[in-house]
């Protein structure tokens, strides 16, 4: 049930044009210090995690791993998606609570 609630928030975060999807535009986002919270697939390959963890570390920015390449896609209106960036922090805040109380209930 949380999962789509955290799935619906993304949603939103897209509408609002507060996210930024793809390994290119997400990145941009984390250097240049717009990505409040990025969000990779849960079945993105390794190199993809290592880079956006360490991009991530570097950078000070919150990583969570969650959902399917399909699932973030399919949230956003888009195709497949491996990496997001949710660029605003009321928004970032919201979506990572969700994602706590989500690991706490399985």
């Amino acid at each position: 049930m949380k999962q789509n609630r955290i799935l619906s928030l993304l949603g939103i975060a897209m509408k609002g044009r507060n996210l930024v999807s793809g390994e290119f535009q997400t990145l941009d986002a984390i250097r240049k210090g717009s990505a409040m919270l990025v969000i990779i697939a849960e079945d993105a390959s390794g190199n993809t995690r290592k880079l956006f963890t360490d991009k991530c570390s570097y950078y000070g920015v919150p990583v969570e791993i969650f959902g399917t390449k399909q699932e973030l896609g399919r949230a956003i209106g888009k195709d497949f998606r491996s990496s997001l960036g949710v660029c605003d922090a009321g928004l970032a805040d919201v979506i990572m609570k969700q994602l706590k109380e989500n690991q706490n209930a399985v």
